[in-house]
């Protein structure tokens, strides 16, 4: 099923019907919360705008939206399967650092472990550009975080993200 965007971009996504302006936007960051509000600030009128009102949604999810929304995500360094957006996106997310080598997929492995272990949820960064060293060396510094402050981290890594993945939205044309 291709689900990605409209051709026509701002305008075309204004025009959509809530619920399936919505759906779109889950594949973005699955917080229900996200979805609705950013739906609900239609029309837009260009991609600056949408742009950073997407940022400013996932900013200020609460915790219990940010939990959907991690529970969505995979392990990094695990190659998401599927054909969905949010599969794609993932893949394409992760691509310099799935060229990690054995000892690198390793660490990133014991690493998610140790994380989920502390923290009770997957590791969330935003890996767009990063190497599997990249990764790690962020992936250990925040392994010394505060819960609390893990979580401020967490919510900022969410919203690059869901911007990202919004722009990616607006790019795609459905098939």
């Amino acid at each position: 099923m291709a689900d990605p965007t409209p051709a026509g971009g701002v305008p075309a996504f204004d025009a959509l019907p809530p619920a399936e302006a919505e759906r779109r936007l889950l594949a973005c960051c699955a917080a229900p919360e996200f979805a609705r509000r950013v739906a609900a600030g239609r029309p837009y009128g260009d991609r600056g705008r949408l742009l950073a009102a997407a940022e400013a949604a996932a900013r200020e999810l609460g915790w219990p939206q940010v939990r959907a929304a991690l529970d969505a995500h995979p392990r990094i360094g695990d190659r998401p399967a599927g054909d969905g957006a949010e599969s794609r996106w993932s893949r394409r997310e992760q691509e310099r650092a799935g060229r990690a080598g054995a000892a690198e997929r390793d660490a990133l492995a014991e690493g998610n472990r140790r994380y989920e272990e502390r923290f009770g949820h997957v590791f969330l960064v935003c890996a767009t550009g990063l190497t599997a060293g990249q990764v790690l060396d962020r992936l250990r510094g925040r392994l010394g975080n505060d819960e609390e402050t893990e979580r401020k981290v967490v919510g900022a890594e969410l919203a690059a993200i869901a911007r990202l993945r919004v722009a990616r939205l607006l790019d795609e044309e459905t098939t």
